[in-house]
């Protein structure tokens, strides 16, 4: 008979640093946009691998010194490779057992709204927009939501192919907890891990869902050190609240927009592949939104793009990560005696007093 210890195994095997399970009625409380149970309504179990990012890729951006192996190692490498192995391997032992394997690795899916904002329409991918306005003017742009998707089941209003909130499934599984700044923490490594999941008609064990002392501090280092001031402050009131199965779930409502354009091009004190002169002349205005004086907007991302795509390194098939602030300010924070990541390395992330900035 199939168990959950004998899933759980396997996945060790096949890679995956942790996996928990739960039912998939826990994620009840979630809008249906971003609800699982729409992509396999037949399921009952969701389970839930956690791939732990190897510190060591935040090191080059902590120092100033090299920003490709963040995106490479702990995105494509993880989403790409690793994680597509575990969760065939492990969908194998599913399936002999004679229960269905869903398989969902991070593939950037795009469903009836945006993944950026919850907005419903054509929201671009500026990249990739700007691609095709250049090379290929007839074909379709990479659209944040799918503009003309409608529902295949009677009765339901909610059509293919939803991003569902991998976040919020991950808590559903026990892995661990959301921050204030939407990343998810597990007791074993903070932030530092991407999510797979499989869901099964089988019915499992189920894990509780994380009951321990809270793993975010809310000390607030992640709206401190992000460039583009896009997490809001605690107590601001800008907050999401989402319940599942009781467990009351908040995170900081952030700007998603202004934290896609700061991602890849940080702004003048941050990104040492765009001169500083480029700042300075800020032509036509294409850089207002990362001089702060502009807000988000698709339009203003375009113009970012656009203004800086010759200063953009080679493509690792990832964007390439020049902030990372919120993720870095997390860790040295749960580094420090009390967080979940105290003692885990010998020496902490964060050598310096503060994180390193360029004086232009």
């Amino acid at each position: 008979m199939l168990t959950s210890a004998m899933i759980k195994e396997a996945a060790r095997k096949a890679g995956a640093d942790m996996c928990g399970i739960g039912p998939i009625s826990r994620m009840a409380g979630a809008p249906d946009e971003m609800n699982p149970k729409f992509l396999f309504p037949e399921a009952k179990s969701m389970i839930g691998f956690v791939f732990r990012i190897p510190r060591g890729v935040q090191r080059g951006i902590e120092e100033g010194t090299q920003f490709y192996q963040y995106p490479s190692m702990a995105y494509g490498g993880i989403n790409e490779i690793l994680a597509p192995a575990c969760l065939y391997h492990v969908g194998k032992v599913l399936e002999d057992a004679g229960y269905e394997a869903f398989v969902y690795r991070n593939t950037g899916a795009r469903g009836c709204v945006s993944d950026m904002d919850g907005s419903v329409g054509a929201t671009l991918s500026p990249e990739e927009q700007i691609e095709v306005i250049n090379n290929a003017k007839d074909a379709t742009a990479h659209h944040r939501s799918v503009e003309f998707t409608r529902a295949t089941r009677p009765g339901e209003n909610v059509p293919p192919d939803l991003q569902f909130q991998f976040r919020l499934c991950a808590v559903a599984c026990g892995l661990g907890e959301i921050g204030w700044s939407k990343m998810l923490l597990t007791p074993e490594f903070g932030p530092l891990q991407r999510v797979a999941f499989i869901f099964t008609d089988a019915e499992l064990e189920y894990d509780e869902m994380y009951s321990g002392k809270p793993l975010c501090r809310r000390c607030g280092a992640c709206v401190r050190e992000c460039p583009g001031h896009c997490i809001p402050p605690m107590n601001s009131g800008h907050d999401i609240v989402v319940e599942i199965d009781g467990k009351r779930c908040v995170w900081g409502d952030i700007d998603m927009w202004k934290c896609y354009a700061f991602y890849t091009h940080a702004g003048r004190y941050y990104n040492p592949f765009v001169p500083k002169e480029v700042f300075d002349r800020n032509e036509n205005g294409n850089l207002n939104l990362l001089e702060g004086k502009c807000e988000a907007s698709e339009k203003e991302i375009m113009k970012v793009y656009g203004a800086l795509a010759r200063y953009f390194p080679s493509w690792v098939g990832y964007n390439m990560a020049k902030c990372g602030g919120c993720i870095r300010a997390c860790v040295s924070m749960l580094e420090k005696p009390g967080g979940c990541m105290h003692g885990r390395f010998k020496n902490p992330l964060r050598t310096r007093r503060q994180p390193w900035k360029m004086e232009r």
